[in-house]
């Protein structure tokens, strides 16, 4: 039986274990080379796929800011370092950060007005990116894509604060 495309490109020699495996890893092999796609469009300006995230995050959110929590939850990426990445975006003034006047245990933040310019100068490239990515399997296997990897992630038993 001929190889397929993943195992010339993982060097395997031996099939996998089962379909699943097969499907996992290449799941995981093309999610991870979309990603660094996206990274070498974004790397430029200066600032990594996470806190491109958290921009688009509180582009998203505006004019509210975010308390620095629920920007965790919405991250593509969970990442356990929200409060280092944001100290990283608030360094080079693309965030501001203040207490929560009612409760002062929360930190909400804000997108500034230099972050606004570093997203709207992202925006055609990363967009642009992601379409040359999906390009070899057309608008109809895009959706399908997308729905099948819903049914993918409604199937796996992830705990709440994880999906």
């Amino acid at each position: 039986m001929a190889q397929s495309r993943l195992q010339r490109e993982l060097r395997q020699n031996k099939p996998f274990d089962s379909p699943a495996h097969e499907a996992l890893l290449a799941l995981l092999r093309t999610a991870d080379a979309v990603t660094r796609a996206v990274a070498v469009a974004i790397e430029p300006h200066g600032i990594t796929s996470q806190q491109f995230n958290v921009l688009r995050i509180l582009r998203g959110a505006q004019p509210d800011p975010l308390p620095t929590l629920e920007i965790a939850e919405r991250m593509i990426e969970r990442t356990p370092g929200i409060t280092r990445l944001l100290d990283r975006l608030e360094a080079k003034a693309l965030v501001s950060r203040a207490r929560c006047p009612t409760d002062r245990r929360q930190v909400h933040c804000r997108i500034t007005k230099a972050g606004l310019d570093v997203l709207a100068a992202l925006d055609a490239p990363v967009r642009a990116t992601g379409a040359a990515a999906m390009r070899p399997i057309g608008a109809a296997g895009q959706k399908q894509l997308v729905r099948l990897l819903d049914r993918l992630r409604a199937g796996l038993d992830i705990p709440p604060q994880y999906t």
